[in-house]
């Protein structure tokens, strides 16, 4: 069998497999969350935080928010490749947000296992997320293999890569508040605001019921 004909072969299975690994993630998604919110109860129960620790968090989770809420307003999920604004420096730009966001409440945490929990959700869902929506992306917009290659899938480039699309009102470096409000990316900041309050008055409830150690 010669190289060619190896290659379609080893490229359907390693397509089945990257299936196969997205149909486990989806199975596991929601239970690793509960599994990933019981052991962020139970850090916050074993060990107070810490104000120091709290105060250097907002260093990864208001980049991490500004960051998500800056791409809503450019992306049209299924109907444009989106090329300018956060998009010209990274492809994932929401999920980098995400990622800075949970690495800022592992710091607050001060939590070790939070940390390794939050690494394996996004091995394990993220990277299988992230290989199938490329595979749409690339079967329905022509130009996205030469995106590709201008703009790095996840780590920002420190310069904007120039677009070669036929720029669009929204996609023309403009950020739209309507696409911002119609992806309700504000519930980022509800959420986030809401983990820290939690940080500040969950144990103190904790107290009321559990023995909180101290």
């Amino acid at each position: 069998m010669t190289q060619q004909e190896q290659s379609p072969k080893l490229e359907g299975a390693q397509l089945k497999g990257v299936e196969r690994w997205q149909k486990v993630a989806r199975r596991i998604r929601v239970p690793l969350g509960f599994l990933t919110a019981a052991l962020y109860l139970f850090e916050l129960w074993r060990r107070e935080p810490r104000p120091a620790a709290i105060a250097w968090s907002l260093l990864l989770v208001l980049p991490g928010l500004w960051l998500r809420a800056y791409a809503s307003g450019y992306v049209k999920k299924n109907r444009e490749l989106t090329q300018t604004g956060p998009y010209a420096y990274t492809r994932n730009p929401l999920y980098l947000g995400s990622i800075l966001i949970a690495a800022g409440f592992a710091v607050a945490l001060l939590s070790w296992p939070v940390a390794a929990m939050l690494t394996a959700m996004f091995l394990i869902i993220y990277v299988p997320v992230i290989a199938s929506e490329e595979r749409f992306l690339r079967s329905t917009f022509p130009d996205f293999p030469d995106y590709c290659r201008r703009v790095p899938r996840l780590l920002p480039r420190l310069i904007p890569a120039p677009s070669a699309a036929t720029l669009t009102e929204v996609s023309s470096g403009k950020f739209s508040a309507d696409l911002y409000l119609r992806h309700r990316e504000y519930n980022s900041f509800i959420g986030a605001a809401l983990l820290y309050l939690s940080l500040f008055f969950l144990r103190p409830l904790l107290g009321l019921f559990l023995n909180v150690p101290h």
